[in-house]
């Protein structure tokens, strides 16, 4: 599965890695994916950062 994170849209807010730091960081006040594609003990937390992004910055497909 891979994630993708919208740098237009993500405000910086730190949820996604707050949520899944494995897989998202805020290196620059934008969240980035550090794991691509996400492995398969990392995707319901993965999951859980889309879900809780406040803007939607955050998108994946099921693509490898």
């Amino acid at each position: 599965m891979k994630f993708a994170v919208d740098q237009n849209k993500c405000i910086g807010c730190g949820a996604c890695e707050g949520i899944c730091p494995k897989v998202f960081e805020m290196p620059d006040d934008k969240a980035q994916v550090i794991l691509d594609p996400v492995p398969e003990t990392l995707r319901k937390c993965a999951l859980d950062a889309e879900d809780g992004c406040p803007v939607g910055a955050i998108t994946h497909s099921n693509k490898e």
